[in-house]
C-alpha cells in the first residue's frame, strides 16, 4: 500500500507543477504525504523531525489479498481528462459597456450626420440645416449563477486535487454560458426576422460561397443612414457554423473562385475574418452564416454586451461556515475553516456568479444596429 501512496505523491506533484503551483506548496504537499506514510507504517521520527530514518523508507508491505483492491482504487482515483468545449471568440463582435446597477440604462444612438454645406451667393442668406434625432436604446444586466454543493468528507479525502480542477471547470462553465448568450443575440428568431424583413441588402438564402460573400460585401457597401446618405459599412467578420470551416478555408486560400469553372480571380479571399460559432445549430448542408462590421472601425455597433460596474468577470464564491469552535487554543467562539461546511450537515456550498446583459427589443431582437449585420439562411444552392 505504501508503494501506491508513493505513486499518488508523484501524481499530485505533477498536477501541481502543471498548474504552476509555488515551490513552497509542492514541498508542503510532499511533507504531508511523508507524514501520512510514516503514520501508517509506524516509522519513528528522526532528530530533524522527519521520517528519514532507515526504517521509514518505503518498503513492500502489501499482502497478495490487498493488491487487487489497491490497484483498482489507484486507477479509479486518477482523473480522466474531461471534454474540452469549443471556444467562441466573440469579443470583436460586441461593444462592451457597463451599467451602474441592475436598472435599465438609456443610450442614444446617432442615426445620421449633419447636413452638407451649401453654396451661398453674394449677399445671400445661409439656410438652416437640421440634425436627425438620436434613437433611444435601452438595456440592462441580469444575474447568472449556479450553485454546487460538496460534502466536507469529499473535500478532505481529495488527495488528487480533483476539486481544484472542478473550480476551473466552474470558470469554464461561466465562459461557455456567456458564449451561448452572445450567439443567441443574432441566432434568435426576432433578430433573424428583423434582417429578413429589411430585404436583399440585409439577408439572403444562399449557401456559403465566395460569390455570396461578395454579395454580402456589396450589400454592406450600399448601406445608407437615416437620411439616405451612403455610409462606411464594410464586411469584416464572417461568423459561421462549425460545419462550414473547410468551406471558409477553401475560399480564403484559393487564388481563383473555387466554385466556378472559370479563371476568375478570387477577389474576396482576404477581405474578411472568419469566426467559428460552435454554439450555432444547424444540419448540413443547410448551415447559416452571418456577416458583421467592425464597430471599432466603422462606428456601427451590431451588438452590445453590458456588464455591471465592478463585475468584469465571473466570480467563484464559497459560503462561510456557520460553525464556531469552543475547544480552540484561541478560546471559544473562534471561526473554523470554510471546509468544515455548515453546522447541520457539513455541506460546503460553492457558487459561480456573473452579471451581464444586452439590448432587447420585441421587434428588433438583440440587434443594436441592423446596419452592421447581414444574414443568410444557407438553404439555397
Amino acid at each position: 500500500m505504501r508503494q501506491i501512496l508513493s505513486m499518488l505523491t508523484e501524481y499530485r506533484q505533477l498536477q501541481l507543477e502543471k498548474h504552476k503551483a509555488p515551490a513552497e506548496r509542492i514541498t508542503q504537499m510532499r511533507e504531508m504525504y511523508r507524514f501520512v506514510d510514516g503514520a501508517l507504517s509506524g516509522a519513528p521520527l528522526s532528530e530533524a523531525g522527519g521520517f528519514d530514518m532507515p526504517e521509514s523508507k518505503l518498503q513492500e508491505a502489501m499482502v497478495s489479498a490487498d493488491f487487487t483492491y489497491a490497484i483498482q482504487e489507484f486507477v479509479q482515483r486518477q482523473m480522466v481528462p474531461g471534454y474540452e468545449v469549443k471556444g467562441f471568440a466573440f469579443e470583436p463582435l460586441v461593444k462592451p459597456d457597463t451599467t451602474p446597477n441592475f436598472l435599465p440604462v438609456n443610450r442614444y444612438q446617432k442615426r445620421a450626420g449633419v447636413d452638407d454645406l451649401e453654396y451661398v451667393p453674394e449677399k445671400g442668406e445661409t439656410r438652416p440645416g437640421y440634425v436627425v434625432d438620436a434613437t433611444k436604446r435601452q438595456y440592462q444586466v441580469y444575474r447568472w449563477e449556479k450553485q454546487f454543493d460538496f460534502s466536507m468528507e469529499a473535500l478532505v479525502n481529495d488527495d488528487l486535487g480533483y476539486f481544484n480542477d472542478t473550480a476551473n471547470d466552474m470558470g469554464r462553465a461561466a465562459r461557455r454560458t456567456l458564449e451561448k448568450f452572445v450567439s443567441r443575440m443574432y441566432t434568435n428568431a426576432t433578430s433573424v426576422l428583423n434582417l429578413t424583413n429589411r430585404g436583399a441588402l440585409y439577408s439572403q438564402n444562399g449557401r456559403l460561397t465566395s460569390s455570396r460573400i461578395s454579395e454580402c460585401r456589396m450589400a454592406f457597401n450600399q448601406r445608407t443612414d437615416a437620411r439616405g446618405v451612403p455610409i462606411t459599412a464594410n464586411l469584416k467578420y464572417l461568423v459561421h457554423h462549425a460545419g462550414l470551416t473547410d468551406t471558409v478555408r477553401v475560399i480564403q486560400q484559393s487564388e481563383k473562385i473555387p466554385e466556378l469553372a472559370t479563371n476568375a480571380a478570387n477577389v474576396i479571399a482576404g477581405d474578411f475574418t472568419p469566426i467559428q460559432d460552435p454554439h450555432m445549430t444547424g444540419t448540413a448542408p443547410n448551415l447559416r452564416w452571418w456577416g458583421f462590421t467592425d464597430w471599432k472601425e466603422s462606428g456601427i455597433v451590431p451588438f452590445v454586451l453590458a456588464r455591471r460596474q465592478g463585475v468584469p468577470a465571473p466570480m467563484i464564491l464559497r459560503k462561510k461556515s456557520d460553525i464556531e469552535s469552543i475547544t480552540s487554543l484561541l478560546g471559544s467562539g473562534a471561526a473554523v475553516p470554510p471546509i468544515m461546511g455548515d453546522f447541520a450537515t457539513g455541506n460546503v456550498v460553492v457558487k459561480v456568479a456573473d452579471v451581464w446583459g444586452t439590448y432587447i427589443d420585441d421587434t428588433e431582437g438583440n440587434l443594436y444596429d441592423a446596419l452592421g449585420a447581414y444574414y443568410s439562411a444557407g438553404t439555397a444552392q
